[in-house]
């Protein structure tokens, strides 16, 4: 009898070990799997059983948790969801995340390892962290002014701090809301549907992801091009450029908008912007070197990211002299996103050295304890010191002479450059307005604000005003926000 007790409690023993071997191959060979299999909803179920971290600009969330008390039951609110709407962007229970909601997902969700103060005890329990938050560099009253400066119109703005790289101001238009798309009913899939196929396109984020024909805001690049490489040693000097300018090898002609180009100092041509210098400038420097310049401002840089990535700004290297000419005044297949100009203005204003952007200052737990420092990085010398103050001069003058005089600020020193880029086939489009600046108070040490501004659907008149006219007065208001006055 002791025999076949002793035969039952092995078999017994070998089952209950089968049982542990299968456990541990559910819960540790295949948890990941398992986790990962679209049929299990306790990873969903647990991710929205608590309030999301917030996103923080001036100190104040601009994002919000609501409870809904069904199974997923916190949603995500934006009190001012399409004035932040190409910062923060949306997190979806059907769609996923974007923008900081996406780079910031982790401490924003409570699953970044950071949050847990003891992380093997939370693997063991399955202890869900409570989200952090994530701080900006955002101003409130800069990021405001942008928004009701475009007044829904088509277009951006992107404002840094040229001696940090802060992002102060990041705004598309026309912009959506992105609590039409938090939950995971039908009004979501509705407003998922609408807003994907309305030909506004409100969820592009045109201020870093879209590039346009910069125009004659280039012309700051092929400016410091020239006075680096020497081409241009005095800017109140006559230049030997013919109104209107042959395209090298072709039989084309570049004219000018005005009268009175020809032959003007580099000066007269940046305040006026005459193309058909800028254009022989372009050329003299030579292709090498246009490129390089181009490319220390940051122009073929596809790393760029703030967090999120920014579409890459172009500036063809493979162009032959015509083409060079064109590339030279913002056309040909130069582009750049509103950031990228908005860097160019600043690295101007910063003496030369331009400083990364970016966005987020810090990350904190919920209490406000600080998880991680700022995404700043080093700059680099993209111009020598004294090419800078001479672009200042030249942007300067604009402001108070040329083409940019509805930016200026009292108290203020202002430079900035006006910009019109032709487009469609024949530059039959409506022109792009643009305008780059930077501002300094009158007792600051030095500027304190860089501002790019494009207009798709200017109203003004095909002109180089128009840059002047319709971006100029939004840059105007921003700077002033920043400034205080």
């Amino acid at each position: 009898m002791a025999r076949y007790i002793r035969h039952a409690c092995v078999f017994c023993a070998l089952l209950l070990a089968a049982l542990l071997a299968n456990a541990l191959r559910v819960q540790v060979v295949q948890s990941r799997a398992y986790d990962g299999n679209p049929a299990n909803r306790r990873s969903a179920i647990a991710r929205y059983q608590q309030p999301r971290g917030n996103i923080l600009v001036d100190g104040r969330p601009v994002t919000g948790s609501v409870d809904t008390g069904e199974q997923l039951r916190y949603e995500r609110a934006y009190p001012d969801g399409p004035l932040y709407a190409p910062v923060t962007g949306f997190a979806s229970q059907k769609y996923g995340t974007t923008f900081l909601e996406h780079t910031e997902d982790g401490v924003l969700s409570g699953s970044d390892p950071l949050l847990a103060p003891l992380p093997l005890w939370n693997d063991v329990t399955r202890g869900a962290n409570a989200g952090g938050d994530v701080v900006t560099t955002l101003r409130r009253r800069a990021q405001e002014a942008a928004y009701r400066g475009l007044a829904g119109r088509k277009g951006a703005v992107a404002a840094v701090e040229p001696a940090t790289g802060r992002v102060l101001a990041l705004v598309t238009s026309p912009s959506y809301d992105p609590a039409e798309l938090s939950g995971n009913d039908e009004a979501v899939s509705a407003a998922w549907a609408r807003l994907n196929h309305d030909p506004e396109k409100p969820m592009l984020n045109r201020a870093v992801r879209q590039t346009y024909p910069p125009g004659s805001t280039f012309k700051v690049v092929t400016a410091a091009a020239a006075l680096d490489a020497g081409v241009v040693t005095d800017l109140d000097e006559r230049t030997d450029s013919p109104d209107p300018y042959r395209l090298p090898g072709t039989t084309t002609r570049l004219t000018n908008e005005g009268d009175g180009c020809a032959d003007v100092s580099v000066r007269d041509a940046f305040e006026w912007s005459c193309n058909t210098v800028f254009a022989k400038l372009g050329v003299d420097v030579g292709v090498r070197d246009m490129t390089a310049t181009a490319q220390a401002f940051g122009f073929n840089d596809t790393g760029l990211r703030i967090p999120f990535s920014v579409a890459t700004s172009t500036f063809d290297p493979h162009v032959d002299r015509a083409q060079l000419a064109l590339s030279s005044i913002g056309q040909y297949n130069t582009r750049a996103t509103p950031l990228q100009m908005a860097m160019v203005a600043a690295t101007v204003a910063n003496g030369g050295l331009l400083r990364p952007p970016y966005l987020v200052e810090r990350t904190t737990r919920h209490g406000g304890e600080t998880l991680a420092g700022s995404g700043a990085r080093p700059g680099r010398q993209v111009l020598r010191p004294a090419t800078a103050a001479r672009l200042m001069e030249l942007m300067a003058g604009v402001v108070r002479d040329g083409t940019g005089t509805n930016a200026a600020i009292p108290g203020a020193l202002v430079g900035g450059k006006t910009g019109t880029a032709q487009h469609g086939l024949g530059n039959s489009g409506v022109p792009y307005a643009w305008f780059v600046s930077w501002a300094q108070s009158e007792d600051a040490p030095e500027p304190q604000v860089a501002v790019a501004v494009v207009v798709e659907d200017a109203a003004a008149d095909r002109g180089e005003i128009s840059g002047g006219g319709d971006a100029a007065p939004i840059a105007r208001e921003v700077m002033r926000a920043v400034l205080g006055r």
